[in-house]
């Protein structure tokens, strides 16, 4: 039953030519047709005119926000960096590590962020250079 005559094989093999050679075509030789697009060419004094009617546009849009509700301004100073209670409690448990040589010159509640940040950075890595700017800001205090 497994074996195949002369021409049993032959044409099994010419079946699988004829089946890559369909892949190979439908891959590399595609009948799709490319559409061609029209384009027209827009003159000068219609851009600008386009350019024009979205500036008022703009213009306008701009007019309608300012005039119904004013735009809070946000600016970098404003933001809270105060620290939460847990936040402040760990602060005083690294400084309390750091107590020997350096201890807390403004009030727990003032801390910010940024100095949380430098005193985990200090407690992980032992380098007194982060430091140094708290000390210049006025938040630790050599002993």
């Amino acid at each position: 039953m497994g074996e195949f005559t002369y021409t049993e094989r032959e044409n099994e093999e010419n079946g699988v030519e004829i089946l890559f050679k369909g892949i190979l075509n439908k891959l590399f030789h595609t009948n799709q047709q490319t559409k061609k697009v029209n384009v027209q060419p827009i003159s000068q004094a219609e851009i600008e005119a386009l350019v024009e009617g979205k500036i008022r546009e703009h213009a306008a849009t701009l007019q309608t926000t300012t005039n119904d509700q004013p735009i809070p301004k946000t600016s970098t100073d404003q933001e809270d960096y105060t620290l939460t209670a847990k936040q402040i409690e760990y602060a005083l448990s690294l400084l309390e590590k750091i107590k020997p040589e350096f201890e807390l010159a403004i009030d727990p509640a003032q801390l910010t962020i940024k100095d949380l940040n430098r005193l985990i950075a200090y407690n992980r890595y032992k380098n007194k250079g982060t430091l140094v700017n708290p000390v210049k800001k006025g938040v630790l205090r050599k002993r």
